[in-house]
């Protein structure tokens, strides 16, 4: 069974102990691709380390929501500069959070358009967070005919879903969907496969059983499972698919 994670934060702190056995682990659970998302410029330089130490890691570039304050120009300015320099598999995780605060809105809407912009002119997908931001970031995309990407870690109903999948957009999957009241079950049986891709999210929202611990690219296994058994599919079925679609995404050899 190939996997592909689509979205993990490999290069956080988080590893520092073990990060070496993380990637080791996560290659022997057949999890073949590790996507990184980036966050700011706090941590890009380590992100983009371990893509030039693991040939299975593969970066992307961006400005994270959270880390948006009252002035992104220089943010927004490194960002551009490292797709001056380097070749990236997507623009960011870029969107909305209105969650932790909302001091910024008008901030993280100019910095969300600013970074759609580089996709486009870069010619990559967008990978968003729209943490209880969902609706507001549709109507974002819908500005902008003929974008790709995915809404990262879908937690959202299915009318939502069934907008998103008509934009051509996908919806990263990942252990939420293992939660027993999280009800994202009930809508992944209803969209089907083929505008789904996986991810962790490492080292936030491990699945089940091993909620509220770290998480690890090698639990992508579960969320698999767990898919293989919403849908009544074998699991190497689901790697498959789900595989077939990140690599359409990202443009993946």
């Amino acid at each position: 069974m190939q996997l592909i994670d689509t979205h993990a934060h490999i290069y956080l702190p988080e590893f520092d102990d073990d990060r070496a056995a993380v990637i080791e682990k996560a290659k022997l659970a057949r999890v073949d691709l590790i996507i990184m998302p980036a966050i700011d410029s706090k941590t890009h330089e380590a992100m983009i380390e371990l893509e030039q130490q693991y040939s299975n890691c593969k970066s992307m570039i961006g400005l994270h929501p959270c880390s948006v304050k009252g002035i992104n120009e220089e943010e927004l300015n490194i960002v551009d500069q490292w797709l001056g320099k380097q070749k990236f598999i997507a623009i960011g995780e870029i969107g909305l959070d209105f969650y932790w605060d909302k001091t910024f809105i008008d901030q993280q809407y100019y910095a969300f358009h600013h970074q759609i912009s580089l996709s486009i002119s870069h010619n990559l997908p967008i990978v968003i967070h729209s943490r209880n931001a969902i609706d507001e970031c549709i109507e974002v995309v819908g500005q902008y005919p003929g974008l790709r990407g995915v809404f990262h870690c879908f937690s959202g109903n299915l009318h939502q879903a069934e907008q998103i999948i008509k934009t051509g957009f996908f919806l990263g999957i990942g252990g939420v969907v293992t939660y027993k009241n999280a009800g994202l079950d009930k809508i992944v049986e209803q969209v089907g496969l083929d505008s789904l891709i996986l991810e962790t999210d490492a080292p936030y929202l491990s699945p089940v059983p091993f909620r509220g611990k770290r998480n690890e690219c090698s639990y992508l296994t579960y969320i698999a499972k767990k898919i293989a058994g919403i849908t009544n599919k074998e699991v190497d079925e689901i790697g498959l698919v789900t595989s077939q679609n990140a690599m359409k995404l990202f443009k993946l050899s």
